[in-house]
């Protein structure tokens, strides 16, 4: 049997290792002990065991074995400090925790040196974002953990396949690698998978920190990483929160990768995927010009696939926004084209959360059919309630319907669902919004200006700022917000915001924009 490992072959029959051409000059003992720990590498060895085999059970000492132990790392280009291949795990034992392929020799044959085992075809990627999270490492050497340990990655597996967009790998298939040393590359080429999920849980003092990490499985590349350490006191509320958390930055972190390398790409050799997530950053710079690119990318889209709901749900969206921002030359054809785009996703696909929370705002706006709307958003957040869309898109329709509580806590759910979302200047106006018609305005110039700091052109978020400032009396500031609202729209007043859908339920923004100054 031939063992290759990085670009060493060691070779049981001959006895001999290698690194790429080179013979490795290595002792019979160290040899035997190298090959006993790599036969074995799916468990843990303990020192008896290696003393058993090595030694047939003579009496050694911890000194001589760690004199072997550090002789076989040497010659693997490993050390005591990086553990890269041989890994001690203290008071346990050790364990071979390299990525090793095997390559069975033909009986009777000549074996060339660079002779490796016929691998399975690689799977093709499939064309949305990919995804298989490994089970994660327990490094606590508590059997209990284990089971924690397993229930977190298959919540997170579970909340990863409410996104549509995304192709999720079955549990099933990503356990097949529970306990073993693996390549991430070659993970991702046996799961057909872009990105691979893989992290670690340990236990002590009454604590329990989980580490987690994205990794690109064609580049390996490390997308994401982070620590989480909580009380160890109610592991289910405890998986909970760390599914959410894991979730949260896997999600746009994937999308974000996938939209740069769409990017990239040759415009004559996009696909209808390819030109929808070309739409996505256009959408987000929420300007005139921003939303008529993404509507065009977006159609485009739809010429490729017309069954491709998703790029029909975008694209009503940004004629909502045309007529909501005010930007639209033909307010009653963007009306029209919204309408029918959000029933054309629907028609496509209305079990799809996206689409369906996309759909819910542009009636509530466009329509105003409050009980199906806040029907649609309930659904969408029971659908995937993972996703920073489908809640704030929910209190977006509970906002419009004139429950601003409920809205407010839509919206910080959102937040929480995506504490770093490119979009979330939207949420955190859908929150100042909602906390001024509670007549809680000095909470909301705290949101608003969290707004602007993320996008300080977001026009709504300046006449909102205005209307706070001067319900508390703070004319100047007021006025200064009001300037800076007009200076981004020079052509804004209020009768128009009222006749374009903006101004529902919203008496005491309305009120604020008066006495701030801002035109009739």
């Amino acid at each position: 049997m031939r063992y290759l490992f990085e670009d060493y072959t060691f070779d049981t029959e001959r006895r001999e290792l290698h690194r790429g051409a080179d013979a490795v000059s290595i002792t019979p003992q160290v040899f035997d002990l190298l090959e006993y720990l790599i036969r074995n590498r799916e468990r843990v060895v303990s020192k008896d065991d290696l003393i058993k085999a090595i030694w047939n059970g003579r009496s050694v000492s911890d000194a001589a074995l760690t004199t072997r132990l550090n002789a076989a790392r040497t010659a693997i280009g490993d050390s005591g400090e990086e553990q890269r291949f041989i890994k001690t795990l203290p008071r346990k034992g050790f364990r071979f925790v390299g990525a090793i392929r095997e390559a069975q020799e033909p009986a009777g044959a000549a074996v060339a040196d660079n002779q490796v085992e016929l691998q399975k075809p690689d799977l093709a990627l499939p064309d949305k974002p990919s995804i298989a999270v490994l089970p994660f490492e327990n490094m606590s050497g508590d059997p209990e953990q284990e089971y924690f340990a397993d229930g977190m990655v298959e919540e997170i597996i579970t909340a990863l396949s409410r996104f549509k967009s995304l192709f999720v790998i079955a549990r099933h298939s990503s356990f097949t690698f529970k306990g073993k040393a693996v390549d991430i590359k070659e993970v991702g080429r046996r799961l057909g998978v872009r990105y691979v999920v893989e992290g670690s849980v340990r236990k002590a003092s009454g604590k329990v920190r989980i580490t987690g990490q994205l990794i690109d499985a064609v580049t390996g590349a490390h997308l994401w990483t982070d620590r989480f350490e909580r009380d160890l006191t109610d592991v289910f509320a405890l998986q909970d929160e760390v599914t959410i958390a894991v979730v949260s930055a896997i999600e746009p972190k994937m999308l974000q990768t996938e939209i740069a390398m769409a990017m990239r790409r040759r415009p004559e050799n996009l696909t209808a995927y390819d030109y929808f997530l070309r739409a996505l950053p256009q959408y987000y710079l929420a300007t005139r010009e921003g939303f008529a690119e993404a509507i065009r990318l977006a159609h485009r889209a739809l010429e490729l696939d017309p069954r491709f709901g998703s790029a029909a749900a975008l694209a009503g969206d940004c004629h909502v926004s045309n007529v909501v921002l005010g930007y639209a030359n033909d307010p009653q054809f963007d009306r029209k084209e919204a309408v029918r785009l959000a029933r054309l996703a629907l028609s496509i696909d209305d079990g799809d959360p996206d689409t369906l929370s996309r759909a819910a705002v542009i009636s509530a706006y466009m329509v105003g059919d409050s009980e199906a709307e806040i029907e649609m958003a309930d659904r969408a957040v029971a659908l995937n309630p993972n996703s920073w869309r489908t809640w704030n898109n929910r209190g977006y329709v509970y906002r419009v319907a004139g429950l601003p509580e409920e809205a407010i806590r839509s919206f910080e759910r959102a937040v929480r669902m995506s504490p770093v979302d490119p979009l979330l200047y939207m949420t955190f106006l859908g929150i100042g919004v909602a906390l001024i018609e509670l007549g809680r305005f000095d909470e909301a110039i705290v949101v608003l200006k969290k707004a602007l700091r993320q996008n300080p052109s977001y026009m709504p978020a300046c006449r909102c700022l205005a209307s706070a400032f001067a319900h508390l009396g703070r004319d100047a500031e007021a006025h200064d917000a009001a300037a800076r609202a007009l200076e981004i729209d020079p052509a804004f007043t209020i009768s128009a915001l009222i006749a374009r859908g903006a101004g529902k339920n919203v008496k005491l923004l309305i009120e604020g924009l008066r006495k701030a100054g801002l035109p009739e």
